[in-house]
């Protein structure tokens, strides 16, 4: 039946998954003002196992990791406008005061080290047992992966490059500003993150790819694995974001992923979405499908996606369920009589100020606009929903997300990664919820 969000309704918890990731984006430090302090004074870092400081982009002429101040687009029409993008100016030249730092010590002009890099050194230092990992690629800079990952020599100079920068730390000096140097990250990563956005498939309009990718991607990560292995010392890992459209997943070589990756972290979100102009409403992130729905059996569900990972011979204990901290949503939806579920759309809904995009909005958004006091739950897709009576969002809940830890339970999968953190509220309530913790 299709009810209300209630905690009374929540069956016993499920306790915390064992692994629990979550992405924390560069950008975050702009308008949303979430710094790497915040998550240690809200609680975030305390309940994480690992945290992924997304993205870095991939040089266009030489195929390798870089670093660099140029903005990127986010009209994906644009196919060009992420071509050599990046921002080092967050990343390690910003300088932060004492207010925002960690410790509480402002940066000086002269360090080799600033920003959010200098920051997360800081948090790993007051959590040890947190792993910060860089993650390449999303969806804007997935572009050029397939030609870093297209030949043996690409793909070593590629991850020759990434582990220089990211793993020893070694950062160009970019501009007037003395930050960076030999040995200046040194520490603060502990593994690199794959967001491939997909191998095989286009994904964002522009991206090159082809079928060659399939075998491309497992040799790059074979590569990646060589070589952080090859440094020595403690373990370093290898993570990677992974699609869970039954297309996408097809282009992968599943048997073999396992081999060299630490952790597979299922993109088990945008299912459906305001890209579907005329509706009807449905769920981002269904945990099953729903005989109600009207794209029951497409395989469109994160039980769907795991399923397959599992079929196709991956590990169930190194994989990841995903959970999306933003909702997706349509206007001009009626109530019908399954309050605004599965109902014809006219559109997008309009943009909200952070995340600024028609048919998004963030779990703090919606919460502050009054629109999650009472949000409805469907048991059957193990998803909740607001409608307040002509927007419709697919929005997690704890009640949704309590779910989804008792199915990462049940079925022996590594934990939850969830996506991220700039979109849950000042009281981490998403995050709680999911970690369960």
């Amino acid at each position: 039946m299709l009810g209300v969000d209630k905690t009374a309704e929540t069956p016993p918890d499920p306790g915390a998954p064992a692994q629990r990731i979550a992405y924390y984006p560069s950008w975050s430090v702009y308008g949303n003002a979430l710094y790497p302090k915040t998550l240690d004074t809200n609680g975030t870092a305390a309940r994480l196992t690992t945290l992924m400081y997304a993205f870095a982009n991939i040089d266009p002429v030489n195929l390798t990791c870089m670093a660099v101040n140029k903005p990127g687009s986010s009209d994906d029409t644009d196919t060009t406008g992420n071509d050599g993008a990046g921002d080092a100016w967050a990343d390690y030249q910003m300088s932060y005061t004492a207010e925002n730092s960690v410790d509480g010590v402002a940066d000086q002009w002269g360090q080799s080290l600033k920003g959010n890099f200098n920051q997360l050194r800081k948090l790993k230092a007051k959590y040890p047992n947190l792993k910060v990992l860089v993650s390449i690629g999303g969806w804007t800079y997935s572009k050029y992966f397939s030609d870093a990952a297209a030949t043996a020599a690409s793909r070593k100079k590629f991850v020759t490059s990434c582990v220089d920068m990211f793993i020893l730390g070694n950062l160009p000096q970019l501009g007037d500003d003395p930050a960076g140097g030999t040995g200046a990250a040194a520490g603060v990563f502990d593994g690199i993150d794959l967001d491939w956005e997909f191998p095989a498939t286009e994904a964002r309009p522009g991206n090159h790819y082809g079928p060659q990718d399939t075998a491309n991607f497992t040799a790059l990560l074979a590569e990646f694995r060589s070589q952080l292995d090859a440094l020595g010392g403690a373990h370093r890992s290898l993570t990677a974001a992974v699609p869970a459209g039954p297309d996408a997943i097809a282009n992968l070589q599943l048997s073999q992923l396992g081999s060299y990756l630490d952790l597979a972290n299922v993109m088990s979100y945008d299912m459906h979405g305001a890209w579907e102009t005329a509706g009807p409403t449905n769920f981002n992130a269904p945990l099953y499908d729903s005989p109600a729905s009207p794209s029951a059996g497409g395989r469109m569900t994160a039980d769907d996606a795991v399923t397959a990972y599992l079929a196709g011979g991956f590990p169930a204990g190194k994989l990841t369920l995903g959970v999306p901290f933003y909702a997706r949503g349509w206007t001009g939806v009626p109530a019908g009589d399954t309050f605004g579920l599965y109902q014809p759309v006219t559109g997008p809904t309009a943009a909200f100020p952070f995340s600024q995009q028609e048919g998004v909005a963030m779990y703090k958004e919606l919460l502050a606009a009054g629109k999650l006091t009472n949000p409805h739950y469907d048991p059957v897709s193990t998803s909740a929903w607001v409608h307040d009576g002509t927007n419709f969002f697919s929005v997690e809940t704890p009640l949704s997300l309590a779910g989804k830890r008792r199915y990462i339970k049940a079925n022996g999968l590594a934990g939850v990664m969830m996506y991220s953190l700039e979109s849950d509220d000042a009281s981490a309530t998403l995050l709680k919820a999911a970690t369960g913790l």
